[in-house]
């Protein structure tokens, strides 16, 4: 997203909008890239919040065979208990998170909270896996890979 937000500004894609509207905005990039991965053969993962389940369910149901999809969240998490998760795991040199103030990080995870919400029942409509983070972070990224690989091994 940032390679929109720097490179080419003029798409409107940036930092500033809300995550769905960078989704919407980056979907015909998005579809003509995994169209060619596709057709590459390669496995590739694609991580980010520019995807919307309603834009990748038509993808998972014409390429079941092809395709695996899966959404990470949180819902259901104290804002308190996510900020301080935050910083305690912040890393210094690569997190964006780092020189914000608390009450920036509160207002972030409440609108991903929110976004999370949104997403879960995305995935609930269209039958797409998604992984709550709230609980169990590691727990939950590692039912994530398996599902993701776990057949691979």
């Amino acid at each position: 997203m940032m390679g929109f937000n720097d490179g080419i500004p003029e798409y409107g894609i940036h930092h500033l909008l809300w995550p769905n509207e960078i989704a919407e905005k980056m979907e015909p990039f998005l579809l003509g890239m995994i169209d060619n991965m596709l057709f590459d053969g390669m496995d590739y993962v694609i991580e980010g919040e520019a995807m919307l389940p309603r834009l990748v369910a038509n993808l998972v149901e014409k390429h079941p065979d092809k395709i695996k999809v899966i959404f990470l969240g949180y819902t259901d998490i104290n804002v308190k208990d996510k900020v301080a998760l935050v910083k305690k795991h912040a890393d210094a040199e690569n997190d964006w998170l780092t020189n914000e103030s608390d009450e920036y990080i509160r207002e972030h995870i409440g609108n991903m909270i929110a976004y999370s919400k949104m997403i879960k029942a995305g995935c609930k409509k269209y039958g797409l896996t998604y992984f709550d983070t709230s609980e169990d972070f590691s727990g939950a990224i590692e039912a994530a890979t398996d599902f993701l690989v776990g057949d691979l091994n």
